[in-house]
């Protein structure tokens, strides 16, 4: 999925004229903290309710200097830079350019967010497990034809890169369709991958229930 597929195309747009007046009312309106400045299919930057709430409600937009004017993301580009790209400058709404840098619109965070979760599976039911991981080891094909030779599929995944926190280690975070889990866990330890984390599992009723046990035992220190 791409920007331009989830532009808010009811989310006011201010301009020069409007006044700090106006652009408050909006903001209280939609619940939102951010609005664009455009003129002319130009994207001229963001206006904050910081910045509003200490100027003179009669005062035009143009009268003040405009946030981030530089910050922006084009159509075809996708949620996960999009996502990057607000989370950088902590911004409520980002606005959308085309090739011609034309404004076209604005996306919510919020509801960029909403999507994104909804891709990751999260509303679907099924385990969800961390794998610590060397970089250099690193095979998401490898790991699910493991798992799948457990009749079990992967719905989502995510790599997060270590730290400080994580002794340097990456984490693979695996969102599962099912929710016994203790095969696919007996599995990729067989193969020597370091299971740090199980959420959302059912109770083990199988002859590896302790041994389950013990690693979730372990986990938990």
């Amino acid at each position: 999925m791409l920007a331009k597929d989830i532009i808010n195309h009811v989310l006011p747009i201010l301009k020069s004229n409007d006044t700090v007046g106006d652009a408050l009312g909006w903001m209280e309106d939609y619940k939102v903290g951010q609005l664009a400045i455009v003129e002319d299919s130009e994207y001229r930057g963001l206006i904050s309710q910081d910045i509003l709430m200490d100027a003179n409600e009669s005062l035009p937009i143009v009268a003040l200097q405009p946030e981030c004017p530089e910050v922006f993301v084009l159509d075809h580009q996708h949620l996960y830079e999009v996502l990057a790209q607000s989370q950088k400058y902590d911004l409520e709404v980002i606005a959308v350019l085309d090739h011609e840098q034309r404004f076209v619109g604005t996306i919510l965070i919020n509801e960029l967010l909403n999507e994104l979760t909804k891709k990751l599976g999260s509303q679907e039911l099924g385990a969800i497990i961390e794998i610590a991981i060397e970089n250099r080891d690193y095979s998401l094909s490898e790991i699910s034809r493991l798992i799948e030779a457990n009749d079990t599929k992967v719905i989502s995944s995510y790599y997060t890169s270590g730290d400080e926190l994580s002794h340097y280690r990456d984490i693979l975070t695996l969102k599962l369709n099912r929710r016994d889990i203790s095969p696919v866990v007996a599995t990729l330890e067989r193969f020597d991958y370091h299971i740090i984390g199980a959420y959302a599992f059912e109770p083990i009723v199988t002859p590896d229930k302790e041994r389950f046990d013990m690693l979730m035992k372990y986990l938990d220190l």
